[in-house]
């Protein structure tokens, strides 16, 4: 009887081991949400400087807040990134970058 309770203990500590293996690195996660960020500011630099805003105007701030994570990175980790709250997603395949400190919604 001790022996299935060892093999039980053990199969208990292989699944614990690989559920925390499916998550995706720290480094990973790091790296996906500085493309995340970089994508953001591109975008919004973009809709910012469209034509018609006129250079003697006050500028435009852009309207955008949610844009669709770079395909370079698997959806674990921007799922990941929203179970760490991170990120916000907020439609499909849309997800918008909560800043520490700043209560989401």
């Amino acid at each position: 009887m001790p022996e299935q309770e060892k093999s039980d203990q053990e199969k208990s500590n292989q699944e614990d081991s690989q559920s925390s293996s499916d998550r995706p690195s720290k480094e990973e996660c790091k790296r996906a949400l500085k493309a995340f960020k970089k994508r953001l500011k591109l975008m919004r630099l973009d809709d910012e400087s469209r034509v018609g805003g006129g250079s003697m105007s006050s500028g435009v701030q852009s309207g955008i807040v949610a844009i669709r994570p770079p395909g370079t990175y698997p959806q674990e980790i921007w799922d990941e990134l929203e179970r760490k709250g991170r990120l916000k997603k907020v439609g499909p395949n849309l997800y918008e970058y909560v800043i520490m400190g700043q209560e989401p919604g």
